[in-house]
């Protein structure tokens, strides 16, 4: 184990610490995505004023961009945790590489979904090979690649290291789907949001989808520490302290 990881990171990354760890992040998380998703879906639906040119058929951005961001978070996530995994075999950090790919590989599909929807009115089409598209389906299939991985093996482990290796080989795709629309001459409009600068979306837009940004983040967390505490309790099963567990939740 590397001696700079804090000492911290360490106790977390022990199956027990990490198990009672997530159960008190979980619920919490799941509040605040909720909270965070209520305001920023009012704020969006119903505050903000239509786009001068799209009217309000751009409203779809609030799940639509959230979801896109979300589905390169969660897979460069899932990279660095197959990354640790490979090279310093942590058990912890398998899990959670392994249970961040089902819920990007959602954020993927309704990236695409909602993408299309708002396509058909904008581009006249659900579907076109533009590159921020097809990289954003071939992300989806990254994903799909990982999960298929992971469980074409009886040994759990050994499908972990395999499907990790994969997700590091796809991380080349994150930046490619970032930075399609200044790559190449695609349909898909550009960047109009800037974390560390101005942004081109007036604040009235602006502030919901931050909102919505929030709230698929805590819900990754949430989600997350939730199928993480499933998968030890599996992988760990016979351990002292799973059957201790076992036993308290039978005896309520």
């Amino acid at each position: 184990m590397a001696t700079w990881i804090p000492l911290w990171l360490h106790k977390l990354g022990s199956p027990p610490t990490f198990y009672r760890f997530a159960g008190a992040v979980m619920p919490w998380a799941m509040g605040l995505a909720l909270l965070f998703g209520v305001i920023g879906l009012y704020g969006g639906l119903v505050l903000a004023p239509p786009d001068y040119q799209q009217g309000d058929a751009y409203r779809i951005i609030f799940i639509h961009v959230p979801s896109a961001w979300m589905s390169m978070f969660v897979y460069a996530a899932m990279g660095v945790s197959g990354f640790v995994a490979l090279v310093w075999r942590i058990k912890l950090a398998e899990v959670v590489a392994m249970e961040s790919a089902p819920i990007g590989a959602a954020f993927a599909f309704i990236t695409l979904v909602t993408g299309s929807l708002w396509g058909k009115p904008m581009w006249g089409t659900w579907w076109t090979w533009d590159a921020r598209l097809t990289s954003e389906l071939v992300l989806l299939f990254l994903y799909l690649g990982v999960i298929g991985l992971y469980h074409a093996f009886e040994d759990r482990r050994q499908g972990a290291r395999a499907a990790s290796f994969l997700a590091i080989i796809g991380v080349i795709n994150v930046p490619i789907v970032h930075f399609s629309v200044v790559w190449w001459n695609t349909l898909h409009q550009g960047s109009t949001v800037n974390i560390f600068g101005h942004s081109k979306m007036p604040w009235e837009m602006l502030w919901p989808l931050l909102a919505m940004t929030l709230a698929t983040k805590c819900w990754y967390a949430a989600s997350l520490c939730r199928r993480a505490r499933t998968d030890i309790l599996a992988l760990e099963g016979g351990k002292d302290w799973v059957r201790a567990i076992a036993e308290a939740e039978g005896a309520r």
